[in-house]
């Protein structure tokens, strides 16, 4: 087979036409021969630059990570700012809140020891100073210098026994 085909191939390239064929195609050959050339100038071109622009590439990206971080930054920056002036708001108005209780509380104390009769540090402050009145005066009459007592501005109360308090309820 490879002979008949050699052998035709002989017979084409005898006649004219043949001649004509065998230049174009010569071209051809000559021409991919050439775009091979040309892109195996244009690969070693891309190797020789490719390191180039690998490192460029490397470059704009940690460029565009720097960037972004900052955002980022910047955002967790205003986040975390809005978060404590609402922290700051929510524990004014728990302290707001706070205060009112203690108030109501201590009122309401104060009504309830008024109602056992339990006098108050003013009542008791008062009486000792109508106290120390009457032992100046009880003093000039009879000639005598009172004796200066301390006195604390607030005794402390003493505290029953609870078999005691339960004897007087």
């Amino acid at each position: 087979m490879v002979r008949k085909l050699k052998a035709m191939a002989d017979k084409k390239a005898a006649s004219p036409a043949s001649l004509l064929d065998n230049a174009l195609a010569q071209s051809i050959k000559e021409s991919a021969q050439q775009i091979w050339l040309a892109g195996m100038g244009a690969f070693a071109k891309a190797q020789a630059e490719g390191t180039h622009a690998f490192e460029k590439l490397i470059k704009d990206g940690i460029s565009l990570q720097k960037k972004t971080q900052g955002l980022a930054e910047e955002k967790i920056s205003e986040v975390t700012g809005k978060m404590t002036a609402m922290a700051g708001e929510v524990t004014a108005k728990a302290g707001a809140h706070w205060d009112k209780l203690e108030s109501i509380f201590e009122q309401r104390t104060a009504k309830a020891v008024a109602r056992l009769g339990v006098p108050s540090a003013k009542d008791l402050a008062a009486l000792n100073a109508r106290i120390d009145r009457l032992a100046a005066e009880v003093a000039k009459l009879g000639g005598k210098k009172p004796a200066a007592k301390k006195r604390s501005a607030r005794a402390p109360a003493k505290k029953a026994p609870r078999k005691a308090q339960a004897a007087q309820a």
